[in-house]
């Protein structure tokens, strides 16, 4: 065993030795780490065939601003909707009534058509045994130039 710690090159032996596997320790460690880097760069790339991440960038930066720009576009499309909608006449109020009290049933009528602004018409249908009058009244913020009557102006409120 004298032999074996006489001699310089057995310690040089073991020290190299040592060195050679702490340093396949740390190549492996950068290995691991080389591979998790390089699978997190292909789910970032993705499979865009370009391998300079600045022209991924630019190009992202350009996707962006075209869909800010769609996003703007359609964000007024949607106000114009928005405003065109509270002017149709889409809302209806219906009121059937007996007119003269002392014949027929409930066979006269008024109907309102109103947007939101209660601007629209009001229709009403005056039936008696040997006719039926129909009137149209414009409407404008719920009332009329011409006189209401309380049956119109019911229809009107059902209409909102």
């Amino acid at each position: 065993m004298d032999e074996w710690t006489n001699n310089p090159m057995n310690g040089v032996t073991v020290v190299l030795a040592l060195l050679v596997i702490v340093l396949f320790i740390r190549v492996s460690i950068v290995s691991r780490r080389m591979k998790k880097l390089r699978k997190q760069y292909v789910e970032v790339m993705g499979n865009t065939g370009i391998t300079n991440l600045e022209d991924v960038i630019i190009d992202l930066k350009q996707s962006i601003t075209a869909q800010e720009l769609q996003s703007e576009k359609l964000q007024k499309q949607l106000e114009q909707v928005r405003n065109l909608q509270q002017q149709e006449k889409g809302r209806v109020g219906v009121l059937r009534y007996n007119a003269f009290s002392d014949q027929g049933s409930d066979l006269s009528f008024s109907i309102a058509v109103v947007n939101a602004s209660q601007d629209g018409v009001v229709i009403s249908g005056l039936h008696s045994r040997d006719n039926t009058y129909v009137y149209a009244k414009p409407i404008n913020k719920g009332e009329s130039n011409y006189t209401l009557t309380p049956e119109e102006r019911k229809a009107i409120a059902e209409a909102k």
